[in-house]
């Protein structure tokens, strides 16, 4: 029975006994449609999300494709990625108290290391370096990587230190290694005047 013929003689059944009986096995039937709709549509939502997050991710690897590569705007994406997760490692109690310092005097720096890590590599190789997003909490040096997604390692990794000077305070020491000597060279950024307090930990 179409669908529009149930509801009619629902509603008809319903007016002539004044809505005392309303027949059940119609009823039932209509939630049962009702049902598969709802069901129907959570699939099709499931579907668009699917969707999305495949668009997505096709958006995020746009470099691993044949398409062109603009090194300039590249190196610029990756020093805004950079500044965020710096602040993010400072974390808003640091932050509060040193952003503008970080911005001013360390910042320029960590572009300038960034522009020369990726001007050193070929194009073709380049074009695979991320920034990785997980800095260390507590008392780690970690602010981020530029990790090789295409030989999947690490090119260098940017570290902040806390050094404690006697009589004089604390001071938040920036540098960063390079695979090329196996991360064993010390190459400075710059540093920043914490206070003669103990500095909070990181991402506090």
């Amino acid at each position: 029975m179409k669908l529009w013929m149930r509801k009619i003689l629902v509603a008809l059944v319903t007016v002539a006994t004044l809505g005392i009986y309303v027949p059940t096995e119609l009823l039932q039937v209509d939630a049962e449609e009702s049902k598969d709709s709802v069901a129907s549509k959570a699939e099709e939502a499931v579907s668009t999300s699917t969707a999305e997050v495949r668009e997505e991710a096709e958006v995020d690897s746009w470099l691993n494709k044949d398409n062109p590569y603009d090194r300039d705007y590249y190196i610029h994406s990756l020093i805004e990625k950079a500044k965020d997760q710096t602040i993010t490692k400072f974390g808003p109690r640091i932050a509060d108290h040193v952003e503008d310092d970080f911005t001013a005097f360390i910042l320029p720096n960590i572009e300038m290391a960034l522009q020369s890590i990726m001007q050193d590599a070929d194009e073709d190789v380049s074009r695979y370096y991320a920034i990785t997003e997980q800095p260390t909490k507590g008392y780690g040096e970690k602010i981020f990587h530029v990790y090789d997604h295409l030989n999947e390692q690490d090119v260098a990794r940017f570290h902040v230190r806390r050094d404690n000077r006697p009589l004089d305070g604390y001071y938040f020491n920036f540098h960063y290694h390079l695979s090329k000597d196996g991360f064993k060279e010390h190459h400075e950024i710059g540093e920043i005047f914490w206070d003669k307090n103990t500095p909070p930990k990181w991402m506090a």
